[in-house]
């Protein structure tokens, strides 16, 4: 899918019937089962939902981080963990497809696309504060194999996903020039989870630990050449900013949408209270928001699709603002809804629990504050 609008439409509105027909109605299940129940995730993968990123001759959609973001933003609307299981394969998907050889393409591809295998993202450790000399996982060639060893903290889909996309040293001495970048199947020798995480938002999404231990895994695993890795993940992370923003951008407009429908709704005084001049500023300030917001999303995405150079700052930028407003909107949802919006009966606290992660996982906000100001230093020749 390649800039085409027709195209556009097309994914936006199959993701759009898919959020109200299949996951809406299974919404409350996913929250007290805390996970994606399979059928749920088998039906993504015929919509094309796991395979978006894929080459056509992998048997994917052809898509790119345009159709990523609309896929993400339609299903945030109804359930933020849907969306974030669909983002995250995203995300694990890209170090193969910026990386891969073809016969690794190949083979990883059609696992995807055929048997709709989950990927993740393996990278933050306990001290990364995106910073390479904070990466402790560390690989080892041992004759025509590595071995790896290492834990992995907040990795989305672990324990469920069959591929990770995993970065550790090869040449500790070097720093991010001795990171390289593997895949890892479920099933390796060595390889072990943690428990999954309980958290405030975002239930049905499963974070765990990784663990490696002595973890073998063939050479033909390296993604690209040893020492690449660094590069890899970045890239990958400023492709990634865009559909973060846009989940955010999702779950700020199934709030706003949840709230003006009640506000419409709700009688006081013998009167909606969408009549009152404050609902209504309000329900105007929180559309102001979003569709800002989601200008930005779609200008980033837009951008890093086009492949132009430097888009870091604008993608910074659009998860800064769509986050931040996300975690505005849907706390107004909840005051515009009283006391019913702190019940679990209606949505919009889910909504503002589920906000609240887009914010941190990726790179928290104040991260990114820095990168923007980095980047704008640079332009004024400030700083090299």
């Amino acid at each position: 899918m390649k800039g085409n609008d027709s195209e556009k439409e097309m994914i936006r509105s199959l993701a759009e019937k898919t959020a109200k027909k299949v996951i809406q109605p299974r919404v409350r299940e996913i929250e007290e089962t805390k996970e994606v129940p399979k059928d749920l995730i088998e039906e993504f993968g015929r919509q094309g939902f796991l395979s978006l990123l894929l080459p056509e001759e992998y048997g994917g959609t052809n898509g790119n981080i345009t159709s990523l973001c609309l896929v993400v933003e339609e299903i945030a609307k109804v359930c933020g963990s849907s969306s974030m299981l669909i983002l995250s394969q995203g995300i694990g998907t890209l170090p193969i497809l910026l990386g891969g050889s073809e016969s690794q393409k190949e083979t990883l591809f059609a696992k995807i696309s055929e048997k709709n295998s989950l990927t993740a993202f393996a990278l933050r450790e306990f001290e990364f504060p995106s910073m390479p000399l904070y990466i402790n996982t560390i690989a080892k060639k041992e004759g025509k194999n590595y071995l790896i060893n290492g834990k992995k903290c907040f990795v989305t889909n672990g324990s469920i996903a069959q591929i990770y996309s995993v970065f550790a040293k090869t040449d500790p001495e070097r720093g991010e020039e001795g990171i390289s970048a593997f895949f890892v199947e479920d099933g390796a020798r060595g390889l072990r989870f943690g428990e999954r995480d309980e958290k405030l938002g975002m239930k049905g999404s499963v974070i765990t630990d990784i663990i490696f231990e002595n973890c073998l895994i063939p050479q033909e695993n390296l993604l690209g050449e040893e020492g690449s890795g660094w590069k890899n993940a970045m890239v990958t992370i400023n492709m990634s900013r865009p559909a973060i923003g846009a989940q955010a951008v999702g779950i700020a407009q199934g709030a706003l949408d949840y709230a003006i429908k009640y506000t419409g709704e709700r009688m006081q005084f013998n009167q909606p209270i969408s009549s009152f001049q404050a609902v209504r500023f309000m329900i105007a300030d929180m559309a102001t928001q979003i569709e800002t917001a989601r200008t930005l999303v779609y200008q980033a995405a837009s951008q890093i699709d086009e492949k132009i150079e430097n888009t870091e700052k604008i993608s910074a930028i659009a998860k800064i603002f769509a986050t931040n407003s996300a975690m505005k909107v849907t706390t107004d949802a909840v005051q515009l809804l009283g006391g019913y919006g702190y019940i679990k009966d209606y949505p919009v606290e889910r909504m503002m629990r589920d906000a609240k992660v887009t914010q941190i996982f990726g790179e928290a906000n104040q991260s990114l504050r820095f990168i923007v100001s980095n980047c704008l230093l640079k332009d004024y020749g400030i700083i090299d």
